[in-house]
């Protein structure tokens, strides 16, 4: 491997260039050029160790990130990922991705260009959420081009080791707050107050089981036991109106139910549509409601008119303020479960241990618990606990 200056002449002015000459590993000549030194001394110094690895992939036996991306689809799919999962990473693909690294060969994708990529999202305008998405969606793609040996290095990963502790902080530095996130309980009282029929029972078995809305959405008759006053989560219905199974291992449960909300069903069960799916939540016709419906139809509207509300700005025909309601979507009422099963007897909650919490809401691992609701659990060194432990060790 050489390192050499190349210089000419053009126009009676003079230019000059860097050019790195070696052989892979295949026994292939290649020549890169450079416009600075140190750029060709440190590509020819990390070539050389490719090239004695065996690992090295020249510009020429690479493709564009385009074309690994459609690779990249292609193995999700096989992969048996969910059909939205795959619709996402398409999206990304295509509106984020594409426009703006599509055409660059992936040995061009270094720590720098991928810095300068994310940098341009921001610019044009990407939630920091957004960019944060499209970054993992850039890191899978170019893991699967590694494994295809199209790539050496994956930038996304290398710049990921230094940053992601800080951005998993800064993630959840910001943790669900009761009244912001997490409906009151005068609140949660409010919208069942000015909810009725099939709104109200949905409503109501939303906040004492903490059921995803994909959950509810596919619960069957026989998966609730009004006998044993439980309920087991054997499926879910997902955004394109599919059934399929829960969302990962931890979320296929059992929840007990309490009396109230056994009562309620019961009588539900009576006036609830038939259809051969056998669902809890059905249309009118039997068939799988769908996600949007629920928010507009059942959820938005008690909110409105129980007052948990906010003002929209703006101003009907009689010159009153357009209200919308507070909560917009349904993951609101499981994060109201999650904070009665933490909190204290004497404040109203179960006063469950982290563990329990995580075993009925589903979550994959007790860390997405912590991460999102230990700000909520009795600290347990409080003054008077202190004080009650001191005196026992004291005396």
């Amino acid at each position: 491997m050489t390192v050499r200056e190349r210089a000419w002449i053009h126009n009676g002015k003079p230019g000059s260039a860097w050019v790195a000459d070696y052989v892979d590993q295949h026994g292939k000549r290649h020549i890169k050029t450079f416009k600075l030194k140190k750029d060709a001394l440190a590509f020819d110094a990390q070539t050389h160790v490719e090239v004695s690895g065996r690992i090295h992939v020249a510009d020429a036996d690479t493709i564009t990130v385009a074309a690994a991306g459609k690779h990249w689809i292609s193995a999700c799919e096989d992969e048996g990922l969910e059909r939205s999962t795959v619709a996402q990473y398409k999206q990304h693909l295509r509106l984020h991705i594409e426009p703006f690294i599509g055409n660059k060969r992936l040995t061009e994708i270094s720590v720098p260009a991928v810095r300068a990529f994310l940098d341009t999202l921001k610019a044009q305008g990407r939630s920091p959420a957004m960019v944060r998405a499209v970054r993992v969606s850039l890191g899978s793609l170019l893991s699967d081009a590694q494994e295809r040996g199209l790539v050496v290095r994956n930038a996304v990963k290398d710049i990921g080791r230094r940053k992601a502790k800080k951005q998993v902080a800064a993630r959840h530095v910001v943790q669900v707050q009761v009244g912001v996130d997490i409906p009151t309980r005068d609140e949660v009282k409010a919208m069942l107050a000015h909810a009725t029929g099939k709104p109200r029972i949905f409503i109501m078995t939303a906040v004492l089981t903490g059921m995803r809305a994909s959950e509810l959405r596919g619960l069957r008759w026989s998966d609730v036991d009004i006998d044993r006053a439980e309920v087991t989560i054997r499926q879910r219905a997902d955004a394109y109106q599919e059934i399929g199974s829960p969302k990962s291992a931890k979320g296929r449960r059992t929840i007990p139910l309490p009396g109230d909300l056994v009562a309620a069903m019961k009588a539900w069960k009576e006036e609830c549509p038939k259809g051969e799916l056998n669902l809890v939540f059905p249309t009118g016709t039997g068939g799988i409601e769908y996600h949007a419906n629920i928010v507009k139809r059942w959820f938005h509207p008690p909110q409105v008119t129980g007052g948990v509300s906010v003002d929209t700005g703006k101003k009907n025909g009689r010159g009153k303020p357009i209200m919308a309601a507070k909560y917009s979507g349904l993951h609101a009422l499981r994060h109201f479960y999650a904070s009665w099963l933490i909190n204290r007897p004497e404040d109203g909650g179960l006063g469950l241990p982290p563990k329990v919490v995580q075993e009925r809401m589903g979550h994959s691992s007790i860390q997405v618990t912590l991460d999102v609701y230990s700000h909520l659990f009795p600290r347990g060194d409080d003054g008077s606990q202190m004080d009650r432990a001191a005196s026992a060790l004291l005396n």
